[in-house]
């Protein structure tokens, strides 16, 4: 029965609405926090937006899972790989949401590149797709596009938009994947300390404001939090690094909904040893 109620309630979500893409972690700003900064840009940081992966510097891969509410039918993965060449960076990004009854996945592949020394921009290309057994399947095809401006050491600005165009899903009445417009500030007060601001308007939906920190309080240690003001989701975490590996550990809050933990993993290679 408890089964039922789940695949109810996601049943409930297709036909009210679909989300930009699959269903964003509630700490979905903690993986992408780095994106407008240049010190704490991190393999994870494109996920936010595409034209951070231009600052890239080593190649990487990272794994981030959470199980949302406790619910072991939530869960929720994403696997990203970056590739910095002289011709531009690569990356690639797969995520999963959901359980056997309804699962929504996605994988993409993104592209970036400096242009000059104060603006970056990115692109990265689509295929998602939703499964429910007893209804039936879909997908779309969809692209994303961003840029960063970095008007000093410090300051860092940029825009973000997912699905401006098309993103109609097959096998359904002319539904089509949300269009969603980001704005985005980073300040660096020092090299350890980043405080980050994301504008989120998703199509049909309120503004979103999103606020969150890093502060490195030490060479190897580091600790983030932040808040969404839409529904007040609330995240805190911390990593330690160790030579080419990261650990952190998440968790995330909804006031109604309560605790989501998540752990991410990432390995960087060709890094120097600290």
């Amino acid at each position: 029965m408890r089964k039922f109620y789940f695949a109810l309630l996601f049943i409930l979500f297709w036909l009210i609405s679909f989300s930009q893409a699959v269903r964003q972690p509630i700490a979905a700003r903690y993986i992408g926090l780095g994106a407008y900064s240049i010190n704490h840009v991190d393999a994870f940081s494109f996920t936010s937006n595409q034209a951070a992966l231009a600052q890239i510097k080593t190649t990487a891969v990272g794994v981030y899972g959470e199980k949302r509410f406790l619910l072991s039918s939530t869960n929720l993965y994403s696997a990203v790989a970056v590739l910095p060449t002289k011709q531009g960076n690569f990356g690639l990004q797969a995520d999963y949401f959901g359980y056997k009854n309804y699962n929504e996945s996605q994988i993409g592949i993104a592209y970036a590149r400096s242009i000059g020394s104060k603006l970056d921009i990115g692109i990265k290309f689509n295929y998602y797709g939703f499964r429910i057994p007893a209804y039936g399947n879909s997908s779309a095809i969809n692209f994303e596009i961003g840029a960063i401006a970095h008007l000093s050491e410090k300051l860092h600005v940029g825009i973000h938009a997912y699905n401006p165009v098309g993103g109609k899903l097959s096998n359904t009445n002319n539904e089509k994947l949300s269009s969603v417009y980001k704005f985005g500030i980073g300040y660096e007060a020092s090299e350890k300390f980043l405080v980050s601001t994301e504008i989120i308007k998703e199509e049909s939906q309120p503004v979103n404001i999103d606020v969150g920190f890093q502060y490195n309080f030490m060479k190897q240690f580091f600790v983030r939090a932040g808040i969404s003001t839409e529904t007040t989701n609330s995240y805190i975490g911390a990593g330690i690094s160790w030579k080419s590996f990261r650990l952190d550990i998440t968790g995330g809050y909804h006031p109604q909904l309560g605790f989501t933990p998540g752990l991410l993993l990432m390995i960087n290679f060709n890094k120097k040893e600290e």
